[in-house]
């Protein structure tokens, strides 16, 4: 039996090997990052040398990261801990922050997915209330790239702040926070080859948070509890290891252009979502008109190949892709799409084992309908 091929990065990345072996030696250390004896002198010292990686992952400085249990906390904590008395999100937000923003208001996309700029001035001009401003870096379905430095700038003339769910985008597109004036981002460990369970939120120097969780003088005040060390020297490392990765994320690209150029050239009613503009060079969102996409993700995994589904499962009923309908599409093609997602282990032949079997299942559909129109 061969391999299984593993085409889903943007749900978690392989651990890599180096980021493994950090952490059995990290477990290694007995003191708590807080004690002031020597062994929790010595954690202490890899905790902090873990800060300054992931800050220099986005161009911030170490005293501005907050470590948490992973970006959904993170955006938990940007959105609770800022304490706005009005919220703007973006229509194609991920749940974490669309399910803790209850009563925000929501910013259109255009059919790219990208915001429309002039709905967000509209929105912030109605308003002089104290407002957050919510919109993620790169979509983590499509893979789409927003315009974060032009809307900072619309919502820093309106006084607003903004806060960035970065979690997709770090380690696979350049990020300088300060210079894009991001006041609150979040990321995640396991989207870099890091381990699961650990991610950050990154405070500008100038914005002041509230703890979520309390009862000790972790994490400035930010975050209490005794810090995961382990896994933060994974993330550490991971975010490092990222920072010099341009040859893995030059070959993604080239991966993810082969495929969708093979696939459109065999099966022009397909349907690739945001191609037309700037997007993760790892991400492909792809529409196969008339197969629900959980068909698609099953029939791929009997052929050995992983994606996963633009769409979502809830209670058993299969919900068309939010972000997918945010951007125009009909439910019948946001329920259609699947996400195939490279990375650092990923090799041509993973595109050969993919198109193979997703132009099968293509193929089947095709006679099947063309079969039923005939006997029709």
């Amino acid at each position: 039996m061969t391999d299984p091929i593993y085409l889903d990065y943007n749900a978690t990345a392989p651990v890599r090997p180096a980021v493994a072996e950090a952490m059995v030696e990290a477990l290694s250390l007995t003191g708590n990052p807080s004690s002031v004896h020597q062994w929790g002198r010595q954690a202490h010292r890899r905790l902090e040398d873990a800060r300054e990686q992931v800050a220099a992952l986005v161009g911030a400085s170490p005293a501005m990261v907050v470590f948490t249990s992973g970006g959904t906390e993170a955006n938990n904590l940007a959105i609770q801990g800022a304490g706005p008395s009005r919220i703007l999100v973006s229509a194609v937000e991920h749940d974490s922050v669309l399910a803790v923003a209850e009563n925000a208001e929501t910013i259109p996309v255009d059919e790219n997915g990208l915001v429309e700029l002039d709905e967000l001035k509209r929105l912030l001009e109605e308003s002089d209330e104290p407002t957050l401003v919510c919109v993620m870096y790169a979509n983590n379905e499509t893979g789409v790239i927003q315009p974060v430095e032009e809307i900072v700038k619309i919502a820093h003339d309106h006084g607003a702040l903004v806060h960035c769910d970065a979690v997709q985008a770090s380690g696979k597109t350049e990020i300088y926070m300060r210079r894009v004036g991001v006041d609150l981002m979040s990321l995640s460990s396991h989207k870099l080859g890091g381990p699961q369970g650990v991610g950050a939120l990154v405070v500008s120097d100038t914005v002041t948070i509230s703890p979520m969780i309390r009862g000790g003088g972790q994490e400035r005040g930010s975050r209490a509890g005794t810090e995961n060390l382990p896994g933060i020297v994974g993330f550490g490392l991971a975010a490092e290891i990222s920072m010099t990765a341009s040859a893995e994320i030059a070959n993604a690209q080239a991966l993810r252009d082969d495929l969708e150029s093979r696939l459109i050239e065999a099966a022009p009613d397909a349907v690739i979502y945001g191609n037309e503009v700037s997007r993760l060079p790892n991400t492909s969102c792809i529409a196969m008109p008339g197969i629900e996409a959980e068909t698609q993700v099953m029939a791929l995994d009997l052929a050995g190949v992983m994606v996963s589904a633009g769409s979502a499962c809830s209670s058993g009923k299969v919900r068309a892709s939010h972000v997918l309908t945010a951007m125009g599409a009909d439910d019948d093609a946001a329920g259609s799409a699947i996400r195939v997602s490279f990375g650092w282990q990923s090799v041509a032949e993973d595109v050969d084992a993919f198109l193979s079997a997703w132009l099968d299942l293509y193929q089947r559909h095709r006679s099947s309908n063309n079969a039923q129109a005939t006997a029709a």
